[in-house]
């Protein structure tokens, strides 16, 4: 099967609003709530700050600006979670079009990340991740350009896409790194240091000066969390042998579909790497020592690395392993290669679709929009102010904050409080969470909605 270099770019058009459509539709008809990740980015986006107590502030950031513009339309965040998936695909595009004379290297090269579920499955929840996707692929695309141009916007973009990128999700530091030891590999060859080079490390700590303030403020919050994440507090030395091995088993088995994928149009597994190749030598630094790095983060340091914080890693695996095999792909095969990415590319949202009807205990069907309807009806019998804070938990409180008609601000104020009365804070305020302890504290009009405990306080009529 052939594809006529005109026809290229306009499949790739057909497959990125394809993708964009299926998976904005599929969530927002299946889906009773929006995800918990996505939840919770709305809450901390109700009163915006430089950083939060489990992730930096680019996610926050980015779910408000969406929610000025569309309030609470459970669809609009499912958009904007693809809009960042094809956009990371349209850029990967774009970086190809410099490593393949033949334009259907560079469509392959995209259509093989549809192999890799976090590109399709877990995208309808916006979170750190899927937010990094586009920033990484950019700081990936203008670091590439820079050194090939050396122009000084491609260098000035570097570094913001690289702050940006690390705003979303301090993990990008991994890719940093490979970053830095690709220049540190190209500095020991050339023994020539460009002044430009400086450009986007100054950029980077511009951009992220903000935040770095508002992390020693906060007592490193954000750090703190991220290695409770890890569960260093299990630690044992089978740790640093267990927690390794199952960290390979899963990348692997999510890397098989593309490698069946990729087997389909190749005649030999076989090549030889010539790492004189810079751009061999890019493709190889940028995708795999990333990975290197966090498993031997893993091995060293005994921790888990959880499945969906290797999102972002896959970006350019496409064009890494086309361009390694680019001699031995046969063309005539594609027919096959076609066929296999459309039974993925249907089966996955289907599977989504089927899961989310048939399992009724799920996140995405915590009733968010009931609960916030009583309240608000309660609150508008009772109490004449409108609703200014809302308490409890990034998921409960963050649900509230979303459905209620005032969009109060979120703040888990509970966690410092004993008792709460009007004095805390001006204006009318809700509080959800256990039952029994919000009985004790309430002041105000207390109740029960599903389940949650209601504490409601404000100035009554």
């Amino acid at each position: 099967m052939q594809i006529k270099k005109n026809d290229v770019n306009k499949t790739l058009t057909i497959f990125l609003l394809s993708h964009v459509i299926i998976w904005t539709l599929i969530p927002t008809f299946s889906n009773i709530n929006l995800p918990l990740d996505t939840i919770e980015a709305l809450a901390w986006g109700s009163d915006l700050d430089w950083g939060y107590n489990k992730h930096p502030p680019l996610s926050a950031f980015v779910v408000e600006v969406f929610y000025q513009l569309f309030k609470n339309q459970d669809w609009a965040y499912y958009f904007l979670s693809q809009l960042f998936v094809i956009s990371s695909f349209f850029i990967v595009w774009k970086f190809s079009e410099d490593f393949f004379q033949n334009k259907i290297y560079g469509l392959i090269s995209v259509l093989l990340l549809e192999g890799i579920y976090f590109y399709n499955f877990t995208t309808p929840e916006f979170n750190v991740y899927v937010c990094q996707l586009p920033f990484r692929a950019l700081t990936v695309y203008f670091c590439w350009k820079s050194l090939k141009n050396n122009d000084t916007t491609s260098w000035l973009l570097f570094g913001l896409f690289a702050a940006l990128g690390f705003l979303s999700h301090y993990l990008f530091l991994y890719l940093i790194v490979a970053i830095i030891i690709f220049f540190t590999i190209l500095l020991t060859k050339q023994k020539k240091f460009n002044l430009k080079y400086l450009v986007p490390a100054f950029v980077f700590l511009i951009v992220l000066l903000p935040h770095l303030i508002w992390l020693k403020e906060n007592n490193y919050i954000t750090l703190t969390y991220a290695l409770h994440r890890t569960g260093p507090e299990e630690q044992n030395f089978l740790n640093h042998l267990f927690y390794p091995l199952i960290f390979l088993g899963k990348q692997i088995g999510i890397l098989i579909p593309f490698f069946i994928m990729l087997l389909l149009i190749i005649s030999k597994f076989k090549r030889k790497f010539n790492l004189k190749d810079k751009k061999l030598l890019f493709l190889l630094i940028i995708n795999i020592v990333p990975i290197i790095l966090i498993f031997l983060t893993s091995l060293l340091m005994g921790i888990k690395i959880r499945t969906m914080w290797m999102s972002p890693f896959y970006l350019f695996m496409g064009v890494l392993f086309v361009y390694i095999f680019q001699n031995k792909i046969v063309l005539n095969k594609l027919k096959y290669f076609f066929l296999t990415f459309l039974i993925l590319f249907i089966f996955s949202p289907m599977a989504y679709f089927y899961i989310s009807i048939t399992q009724t205990d799920k996140r995405t069907d915590y009733p968010g929009k009931r609960i916030s309807k009583i309240v608000q009806e309660k609150w508008e019998n009772n109490f004449i102010n409108k609703i200014e804070l809302v308490g409890g938990d990034e998921w409960h409180g963050g649900n509230l904050s979303y459905h209620l008609k005032s969009r109060p601000t979120w703040d888990n104020i509970l966690e410092a409080k004993k008792t709460i009365t009007s004095k805390d804070i001006d204006g009318g305020f809700v509080l959800i969470g256990n039952a029994d302890i919000l009985l004790k504290v309430c002041s105000g009009i207390f109740f029960e909605a599903e389940t949650q405990g209601i504490c409601m306080i404000g100035t009554k009529k």
